[in-house]
């Protein structure tokens, strides 16, 4: 197997350049694979796996280097979910994609299954076991530092919570990673404003986002995490010019295509019943086609 650039590019074509609109009905179907999740045995992080559906199938659908077919490909794009208990959009997005069966998401948080709450390297397309807040940037770093040592164009992606940012790892990662100019390093922040105990700022507030990561010496760019098209612009802007890491702050919505979950604290961890389940999926059908 060649480990050229060329090579990367090639590869890239297999899950990456894809329009808006399939985009789009893929986001759709990685939000009813999350709410079927929910529905299962021990329930799951809807509020923001649901808040992150869109930047996941952005990313593998038009971003990431990556080819379901070699998910060990030595030139592929690393992406690690820091904020791992969004575990059940990463399946539902891997599922969408072709690195696991679609049927599989079924047994997730079962007994015996490989998709536990938080994703674990056994899963194909899983690059690190993530769930520890506040670790995930710096295991991107790590990759970034790694392709560019050993001279390969891979590139290191990191979706975080925004909660999570009041960890100090996360800026510890963040002067390295500026430190050692790591252009090829992106952060994503789902910036949907909440956390398990409330609102991101009644927490412990993290404003001025933006001019925090700048004075690291970060490039950033703000964005509507839910805006497909300013979404591909963003990352078609990778990297800076300048040689920096740069940091995506994606403003999200808690919840995002079900009206009932919405910028709601309660949304953070359901189990949903039967009912909920068919109310839920209604709400998210019904968004969809007023959205058409």
């Amino acid at each position: 197997m060649t480990t050229t650039a060329t090579t990367a590019t090639t590869a890239a074509t297999t899950t990456a350049g894809e329009d808006v609109a399939t985009l789009a009905e893929r986001a759709h179907r990685v939000r009813e694979r999350v709410l079927e999740m929910g529905a299962g045995e021990t329930g799951t992080h809807l509020g923001g796996s649901l808040s992150a559906a869109d930047l996941l199938t952005v990313l593998y659908g038009s971003v990431l280097r990556v080819d379901p077919d070699r998910p060990d490909w030595p030139d592929r794009d690393r992406f690690v979910l820091s904020k791992g208990h969004a575990g059940a959009a990463l399946y539902a997005v891997l599922a969408e994609y072709g690195f696991i069966p679609s049927e599989e998401c079924a047994d997730y948080a079962k007994a015996g299954s490989r998709l536990a709450a938080h994703p674990l390297r056994r899963v194909e397309g899983v690059e690190f076991p993530t769930g520890s807040l506040g670790h995930g940037l710096s295991l991107a770093a790590g990759a970034a530092l790694a392709a560019r040592r050993l001279g390969r164009p891979s590139r290191a992606f990191a979706l975080l919570g925004d909660g999570e940012l009041q960890e100090g790892s996360v800026w510890e990662a963040v002067m390295g990673a500026a430190h050692h100019k790591l252009d090829n390093l992106v952060a994503v922040v789902d910036r949907n404003g909440w956390q398990i105990s409330g609102t991101t700022e009644e927490c412990l507030s993290l404003e001025p986002l933006a001019d925090r990561w700048r004075s690291f010496g970060w490039a950033v760019r703000e964005v509507d995490g839910h805006d497909l098209p300013a979404l591909l612009a963003v990352f078609d802007g990778l990297p800076d010019p300048e040689g920096r890491p740069t940091v995506v702050l994606a403003r999200t919505v808690k919840g995002r295509g079900v009206p009932m979950l919405e910028d709601r604290k309660k949304s953070h961890f359901v189990k949903l019943t039967p009912k909920l389940h068919v109310r839920a999926l209604a709400g998210l059908r019904n968004r969809r086609e007023r959205q058409q």
